[in-house]
């Protein structure tokens, strides 16, 4: 079973959950991010997203590690999505298990803000006047080229 997955297909939410479904949990948490159709106020279209794909999944994977390191029983999937979505297509799912709520909840937003530092996958936001390419998720370093440059992205 793969827990960490970069998909070229819509992804099926139920699936991920199973993923991480344990009799020790007394929690399930998820995360479905989305496309939406305003952005800094300009109305989007649609979005491409690309990736590197094996350092992407290396990189969740890791960010799976820190997860069940800092949050004791924890368990996770993590599946986000390449190429175009349109709006209100789901973009990543995240699903965490834990004994406890509260850690569910706290390791569930750690890991999308963990995949927006350090995950390499990045979008062109195409909009009713134009179009550009995005740069890392957290908007801190551009991609004028569409793809990253070498030393944009962490290994």
């Amino acid at each position: 079973m793969k827990f960490y997955e970069i998909s070229k297909e819509p992804i099926h939410i139920q699936s991920v959950i199973d993923k991480v479904v344990q009799r020790e949990a007394g929690a399930i948490t998820t995360f479905i991010g989305t496309v939406r159709e305003l952005t800094h106020g300009k109305k989007t279209l649609f979005l491409i997203y690309e990736a590197y794909e094996a350092m992407a999944v290396k990189k969740l994977e890791q960010i799976g590690q820190e997860i069940e390191e800092r949050w004791g029983g924890s368990r996770v999937a993590i599946t986000h999505r390449v190429g175009r979505l349109d709006i209100t297509d789901i973009a990543v799912v995240i699903a965490v298990s834990t004994p406890h709520r509260a850690d569910a909840y706290e390791a569930n937003r750690y890991a999308i803000e963990r995949i927006k530092e350090i995950v390499p996958i990045w979008k062109k936001e195409h909009w009713e006047d134009g179009e550009e390419w995005i740069g890392n998720q957290l908007e801190t370093v551009a991609y004028p080229s569409g793809k990253p440059e070498a030393g944009d992205v962490d290994e």
